[in-house]
């Protein structure tokens, strides 16, 4: 026969109805995290390499187009065929910049939006390109770690979820320039910062309202992240996933090339005259 003492014990020792749920709730967490911060990763991935594209093969992209419009231009004055002298005009106009729109914007805004260096300003942040599209090891380890401690879903009151924003904000554009310096000096601010109030255990409403936010919030990130792995730049960046700098280098040999056999056919155009 089981005494009022041994009940008690047995009731004190029993778990709470909510302890399984902060469980869920807790993992879930922990898995929205670490998706954050790989999708985080991919996208200042694609960004940089999308940046350093444009940095590096976009004169060379400019310069065939350039050679493309002479060699027409020169075939059509060879032939004078009304053909060839339309095709000549309308690669002419495709390199012709839109009269008016640089002096209206001025200077802020390109067809892809903002220039880096606008963004970089309008955000109080320093012009600082992207040196490399994959940033170093130790500043993606440096990264991960700083993501895990001061996410902002790890907070449960405002003011501190705010604090945790505000510190990710800079956290995110260190690493986006890959500079391991800031993140060494974030982290040591980091651990020097206030300490977050424990955990306190929530009724069961709340933990389910948690649960379906994470829910949403994994729904919206997947839905980042396919948008990113079915673009363009995401489709060059699987070419050479384990270097893409590589393959900047390699498409800007092969760019050369091409330019090189464009002005030759364009001395040729020439010299026929």
């Amino acid at each position: 026969m089981t005494t009022p003492e041994a009940e008690q014990t047995e009731q004190s020792q029993s778990p709470r109805p909510e302890e399984r749920l902060e469980k869920a709730v807790r993992v879930a967490e922990q898995a929205l995290i670490d998706f954050e911060i790989a999708v985080e990763t991919f996208r200042v991935e694609v960004e940089n390499f999308a940046r350093l594209h444009e940095q590096r093969l976009g004169p060379l992209y400019a310069r065939i187009e350039e050679l493309d419009a002479s060699i027409a231009e020169a075939r059509a004055a060879r032939t004078q065929d009304p053909e060839d002298i339309r095709r000549a005009a309308e690669a002419r106009a495709n390199l012709s910049p839109i009269p008016g729109v640089e002096e209206l914007l001025h200077g802020w805004m390109d067809g892809q939006g903002l220039f880096p260096e606008a963004t970089a300003m309008l955000t109080d942040q320093p012009v600082r390109p992207p040196q490399r599209v994959r940033p170093s090891e130790e500043v993606r380890k440096l990264y991960r770690d700083l993501a895990r401690k001061a996410h902002p879903d790890l907070a449960q009151e405002s003011a501190e979820r705010t604090r945790r924003e505000e510190f990710i904000t800079r956290v995110n554009a260190a690493y986006a320039r890959g500079d391991e310096a800031l993140l060494r000096e974030l982290a040591a601010e980091w651990a020097a910062g206030p300490v977050p109030p424990e955990r306190q255990p929530s009724p069961s409403d709340e933990l389910y309202a948690r649960l379906e936010w994470l829910a949403q919030r994994k729904e919206l990130l997947t839905l980042v992240a396919r948008e990113l792995e079915n673009g363009a730049i995401a489709g060059m960046l699987r070419l050479a996933p384990d270097d893409p700098d590589s393959l900047l280098t390699e498409i800007a040999e092969r760019l050369h090339g091409d330019i090189a056999r464009r002005e030759s056919d364009l001395a040729a155009l020439l010299t026929q005259e």
